[in-house]
């Protein structure tokens, strides 16, 4: 039987089948997929083909074969183990949730999020939120990261999952789709989803207001079918994100400002560092790309980690 995996535990799988019922599935022995190495070999949101067995009076499905993806998002886990983790696959959209503060989002975690959906093929889209919360000098530096992003070609709405403000744009962008929602925990998704799809009823947590960091309250990503022919994959909050597989000879086509810029370079492997008549250091220098964006590209193509500080987020 074909069906698509709503959640995956690390041992069992969630399936609904072609017939629109639920099976819980395993896997046998070690999967593989084209070399990819991660904790988890099948991820929500993947097109399995899977057999039945009876087990006393229980029915499981076996999963045997793993369809091919369209596309996911795959990150690099930032304990010290390395691991990859690939989020969700199959994705028609994928919504990054921003706050300003409480907690703060770095814009090289933004960038981070970003790089990785060009990288895999994934469409985004920016929700500000909390809009409801911030002072008029915080909807200030809102607007401003909305216009740099915006500049580029990001979609950004503005919006706050606790009044509903702009959830019903949010709401258009998903119809007919599967769309996935990250960010760091505590900026919303929970309470965002809640008002989506009210009768999911999912856990929502406050803030740690020492840490200024929201409690997880999503441990496994999980697959939901809505009311209004769209599909919801909710992630666990990230605190960071790893960047996999992208050579540094890439790394600049998936930075869409500096891609379309790539031809004007004098040497045509430049990597927009040292290298003379360089157009994009050049459009850095006369403030037609944003320094922000740079610093990031710099960041990542040198192996640094994020920068978890809270006192740096405007650039």
């Amino acid at each position: 039987m074909k069906g698509i995996v709503y959640k995956s535990t690390g041992s069992w799988y969630l399936v609904k089948a072609e017939d629109k019922e639920f099976y819980n599935c395993r896997i046998k022995g070690k999967f593989r997929i084209k070399g990819i190495k991660s904790t988890n070999p099948i991820a929500v949101g993947d097109r399995v083909i899977f057999e039945k067995e009876t087990i006393g009076d229980e029915t499981i499905g076996i999963i045997k074969t793993i369809e091919e993806r369209e596309n996911y998002i795959i990150r690099k886990s930032v304990n010290l183990s390395k691991q990859t983790h690939i989020i969700a696959a199959n994705i028609d959209v994928a919504f990054l949730l921003i706050t300003l503060n409480n907690p703060p989002t770095l814009t090289t975690f933004i960038d981070r999020f970003l790089v990785t959906a060009e990288a895999y093929h994934v469409p985004s889209i920016l929700l500000f939120n909390k809009v409801d919360t911030y002072s008029e000098e915080e909807k200030d530096e809102v607007r401003f990261l909305m216009g740099l992003y915006k500049s580029i070609g990001y979609e950004c709405i503005p919006i706050s999952a606790k009044t509903g403000k702009n959830v019903d744009r949010v709401k258009e962008e998903m119809l007919n789709k599967t769309a996935m929602f990250s960010g760091h925990s505590g900026t919303g998704k929970s309470t965002l989803i809640n008002q989506l799809a009210p009768k999911l009823d999912l856990k929502t947590a406050s803030i740690s207001e020492q840490h200024l960091q929201g409690q997880h309250t999503t441990t496994f990503a999980e697959m939901y079918d809505l009311s209004f022919e769209a599909r919801i994959i909710d992630t666990p909050g990230i605190k960071g994100f790893g960047i996999v597989d992208i050579d540094k000879e890439e790394l600049g086509d998936y930075f869409p400002e500096f891609f379309e810029l790539k031809e004007a370079c004098k040497f045509n492997n430049c990597l927009h560092l040292e290298e003379p008549k360089c157009a994009v250091k050049e459009a850095l220098e006369n403030n037609e790309i944003p320094w922000s964006r740079y610093k990031s590209y710099v960041q990542i193509i040198e192996g640094e980690e994020e920068n978890y500080r809270t006192d740096i987020y405007k650039s």
